[in-house]
């Protein structure tokens, strides 16, 4: 076990590796090119660290077509890397674009495939006061009522259910301090509200931005205020 734990500490520890991991924290595959581009390094470096990666079992490769893409091996991994954000003490401030995207991230996010940053708090926070979801231990139940009215604003909850992992999982948020859903149905909300056009991805980022269509929705069905 002890062994396990320092092999992973050691691929975390380095910030070639973990600059990398956290450019794939949003769920999305991304070829060695671009990864090598996202960590300040050569091609030829980064097939060495995405190498070590893909042994320690932190990331998976597929093939799609003449490239190979690499994303996240797991939703575990992600819930990992959320916690140790937590443990760490905040990036030090360097830059006015640092600063922008410290806000951003805070604001809206994905953490892997769900709904994270103050946006992602304040949905599940209105989920809860609607009787949508019941907080449990480390978890949420999803009400009758809930599903009804979830399948409702378009998330598939049934696809949801079908999926081979946590259903409704909850997920302390690194940079509010407070839970946020994730799990099965956390992703199928997010994909949801992808799909409306109420939050859109920032290119080659994992924070969101909230889009004036998704303000007036978010207030009108879910009495969200951002």
């Amino acid at each position: 076990m002890l062994r396990l734990v320092a092999g992973v500490a050691a691929l975390l520890g380095d910030p070639t590796r973990a600059a990398m991991l956290d450019a794939l924290m949003d769920g999305r595959p991304r070829p060695a090119g671009e990864l090598a581009r996202t960590a300040g390094i050569a091609p030829s470096t980064a097939s060495e660290h995405l190498a070590r990666l893909v042994a320690g079992r932190l990331l998976v490769v597929e093939p799609s077509g003449r490239e190979r893409l690499y994303r996240l091996a797991s939703a575990d991994v992600a819930e990992v890397l959320e916690a140790l954000s937590r443990l760490g003490s905040d990036e030090p401030v360097s830059s006015l674009r640092t600063a922008g995207r410290r806000d951003a991230l805070q604001a809206a996010r994905t953490c892997y495939d769900h709904l994270a940053g103050r946006l992602g708090v304040a949905v599940t926070d209105a989920l809860v006061a609607r009787d949508v979801l019941r907080p449990r231990d480390g978890s949420f139940e999803l009400s009758e009522d809930g599903a009804v009215f979830l399948t409702e604003i378009g998330v598939d909850v049934d696809a949801a259910r079908g999926r081979k992992r946590v259903f409704a999982r909850s997920c302390l948020d690194w940079s509010e301090r407070r839970p946020h859903l994730a799990g099965a149905l956390g992703a199928a909300l997010a994909d949801a509200a992808l799909s409306h056009g109420w939050v859109r991805r920032r290119p080659n980022d994992r924070a969101l931005d909230v889009t004036p269509q998704g303000v007036a929705a978010l207030r009108k069905r879910l009495g969200v205020s951002l």
